[in-house]
């Protein structure tokens, strides 16, 4: 039997380090983050702060640390910012669930105008208006992972048509998936059109003005991906227009400041990525550090590893 190591870990908060506490056995705690003053010790495990900034990640060439659990799924920028030699884990199995969740709420929010009952409540005016419903409508998803299968999962009852869409086409159990290069064809047909791709070079501004060209008028663009993947300026015009309709948790520059117009452009609706961010992320996100300190401390390697040292 494999002696267990002595480990060392750096949480990012005293709520972390109360919700885990006790530490097992040969495992040290400490409450650090990378804009804290280098320890004066290796860290072997370091938990990072949920929607923090990955700006002070090239701080850590300070310190001595092994590997890098993110509280987050995208990571998107990352590998040009963490030092040579760190190992750096994402957040499989974290936000996929409720990010979807939110998908669906923004959905379901545009398509029976709850945005506009809200508003109209606060003055205490009975407005009654006929909103397009979700019901035997017909939704393109961009993105087949484990966010898109989130999605897919809870659309389904709604009695949609979903054509799903990836890189490459291929057929997996649940039917038949698209290519990207059928785009084109697929864009003008869907009334609704769901982003849940990461964040790379070949989807920033994936959509584009042609993109948002191709949709069918009145169609409904949600993103709960990324805010960079779509082109913000190109869709401020198509919303002015009333060419499209948007729904986003997500946006580019983030946060959207105050006087910005798509704030105020018609026909959107607006969260603030607050997609994976429930009360009961801790009942996910806790088992996953866990998870990782037993094996770093029994000599297997982490899971989730996104970039290899």
């Amino acid at each position: 039997m494999t002696e267990q190591r002595s480990i060392a870990v750096a949480l990012p908060d005293e709520g972390t380090l109360n919700r885990l506490s006790p530490a097992p056995d040969g495992v040290e705690f400490v409450v650090w983050t990378p804009d804290d003053a280098p320890l004066g010790h290796p860290i072997d495990l370091l938990v990072l702060p949920y929607m923090g900034s990955t700006a002070s990640l090239p701080r850590l060439a300070e310190s001595t640390v092994a590997v890098v659990q993110s509280q987050s799924l995208g990571y998107d920028g990352v590998q040009q910012l963490l030092p040579p030699g760190i190992t750096y884990c994402n957040a499989v199995g974290v936000h996929e669930g409720p990010t979807a969740e939110l998908a669906l709420a923004l959905i379901l929010s545009a398509q029976r105008g709850l945005r506009e009952a809200a508003i109209a409540q606060e003055s205490g005016s009975w407005q009654h208006e006929n909103y397009p419903g979700l019901a035997g409508r017909s939704v393109l998803l961009i993105g087949v992972g484990g966010v898109g299968r989130e999605i897919e999962m809870r659309l389904r009852p709604f009695d949609v048509t979903i054509s799903r869409m990836a890189r490459t086409a291929r057929v997996d159990e649940r039917g038949a998936i698209l290519a990207m290069s059928s785009l084109d064809e697929a864009l003008p047909v869907a009334e609704i059109v769901v982003i849940a791709v990461p964040l790379s070079t070949d989807t920033r501004h994936l959509v584009s003005a042609e993109f948002l060209a191709r949709m069918r008028p009145g169609a409904l663009l949600v993103n709960v991906s990324r805010g960079a993947i779509v082109d913000t300026d190109a869709l401020v015009e198509r919303l002015e227009k009333g060419s499209v309709r948007a729904a986003l948790d997500v946006t580019d520059p983030e946060p959207l400041p105050s006087d910005h117009p798509l704030w105020h452009a018609p026909g959107v609706v607006i969260t603030p990525h607050v997609g994976g961010h429930v009360q009961t992320m801790p009942t996910r996100i806790d088992p996953l550090i866990r998870d990782q300190i037993h094996r770093l401390q029994n000599g297997l390697p982490p899971i989730n590893i996104v970039i290899g040292p």
